[in-house]
């Protein structure tokens, strides 16, 4: 496509951002694979059962033959680590109190708080955990995150004090709470210590929630408006994106009265509304638009027969976790439906992918340790830009969906009882931590390091 013409470098522009485009240009490169002409990993197609007997075990061991009762991939999970019910206990105490909490807005305290938590979820590193003080469970990772962060919520960091216009609630994240948050705090309430509680990206996750409360006060598009007009930008919330879907003119009522959303116009606010919350330093630029976790194949162009913007390849894999993680709440409070979201995709992160890598279906070639940054005995180590994590990942994009048919077949199930969201929960991503664990048991980390600035993964 000639970037002579703005309109068609716009249309590309949005089609990049599209979900389509994601299992489209991922196609690509995985072509690529069939043939032996990526530069980076052999595909062993021979081992993608491996793959999924691997997974099936995972899902059997768990679940049994009720795969009815596997939920959907989300940040909800985390939250709820160790066993016990956060968030549940959390909506109870909203309807306990006097008056209770009306659904609608319980439903903007959750998005506000599952959009903060997703932000705050790149990597945290192998070394760091948090301890949770009621408790004194001991959590690291992504599930030390999100219980951080529910603690941060409820402890009212996130929210308005009474000198900047706050109304006393703590439960809430406004624009201009989250604006002023620094490393320096974030590091307080994440209980990081350089030396003994190191976390990877700090920085990075800061800037994240700085910026997002800026784009939700400036709120360029609408999507944070809220539920009447005129509420001031340091009061608008990331929460009034429900306001926004329950008002757009393609949310309707079915048959039997549940409000059916449309997962593409929850994606446009997303992708669209967030795009500048992204760092801008190092990614495309297309038609002077950063296009954020969009990245060039090289092997598109050298192989591929794709030049210039037709080697790019979208994953968008932290805007795909926001949309999968917020669809929860607001269908659990409030009984939506959200319809049309065959465009999703499986998460393009190094859990799933790494057991691509354990299970010997993707295999790095020499070329990988060539390109490290890190000693030759050591893991590879690359940064996220790196055209070998491009095709590592646009590779994962489309095994996902092939493991995932797989195991529908395997065990006897339509598409409708095994979906990719709870594919992605109960046996990928969750496989991905477990065989990494077994080949890796001293950090329990990826097969190829990411040089993470917190902002992709």
């Amino acid at each position: 496509m000639s970037s002579s013409s703005s309109s068609s470098s716009s249309a590309e522009v949005e089609h990049l951002r599209s979900l389509p485009a994601i299992r489209e240009r991922c196609a690509r490169v995985f072509t690529l694979a069939q043939q032996g002409q990526l530069d980076y990993f052999d595909y062993v197609a021979d081992n993608e059962a491996q793959a999924v007997a691997y997974c099936q075990k995972i899902i059997e061991r768990d679940f049994g033959r009720n795969v009815a009762s596997i939920p959907p991939h989300g940040r909800w999970r985390h939250f709820d680590a160790m066993g016990l019910p956060r968030v549940t206990t959390l909506l109870a105490q909203f309807h306990a109190q006097t008056p209770s909490v009306p659904p609608i807005e319980a439903a903007r305290r959750l998005v506000d708080l599952f959009v903060v938590s997703v932000l705050l979820d790149a990597g945290a590193g192998p070394r760091w955990v948090y301890e949770e003080l009621k408790t004194g469970l001991r959590i690291a990772r992504s599930e030390g995150l999100a219980v951080a962060s529910l603690d941060m919520f409820e402890n009212g960091v996130f929210a308005r004090n009474e000198e900047e216009g706050g109304d006393g609630v703590r439960e809430k994240c406004e624009a201009q709470a989250l604006a002023r948050l620094t490393p320096e705090l974030l590091s307080i309430s994440l209980q990081v210590d350089p030396a003994s509680n190191p976390m990877d990206g700090l920085e990075g996750r800061a800037g994240l929630l700085a910026r997002l409360g800026n784009v939700v006060s400036t709120d360029a598009h609408g999507y944070f408006a809220g539920p009447q007009a005129g509420i001031p930008g340091p009061a608008k919330r990331p929460g009034f994106l429900v306001d926004y879907l329950l008002g757009h003119a393609s949310t309707q009522k079915n048959a039997t009265g549940q409000v059916q959303v449309q997962v593409p116009v929850l994606w446009k606010a997303l992708i669209e509304g967030l795009a500048p919350v992204w760092p801008t330093e190092g990614r495309t630029v297309l038609d002077g638009v950063v296009m954020g976790d969009v990245w060039k194949c090289e092997a598109l162009e050298k192989h591929g027969g794709f030049q210039g913007q037709e080697a790019l390849v979208p994953f968008h894999k932290l805007t795909q976790w926001l949309c999968y993680s917020i669809m929860e709440p607001m269908e659990q409070t409030l009984g939506w439906k959200f319809v049309g979201g065959e465009h999703q995709t499986g998460l393009p992160e190094y859990r799933n992918g790494g057991l691509l890598i354990d299970t010997g279906v993707l295999v790095p070639k020499p070329s990988v340790q060539a390109a490290s940054s890190a000693p030759v005995s050591a893991l590879p180590t690359l940064t996220p830009s790196h055209p070998a994590v491009v095709e590592w990942r646009a590779c994962t994009v489309i095994l996902l969906d092939r493991i995932a048919a797989a195991l529908r077949k395997s065990m006897g199930l339509a598409d409708e009882d095994l979906n990719l969201k709870q594919v992605l929960e109960a046996a990928t991503w969750k496989g991905g931590r477990e065989i990494a664990r077994e080949k890796r048991p001293e950090t329990g980390g990826p097969p190829i390091n990411i040089d993470s600035d917190g902002t992709i993964f």
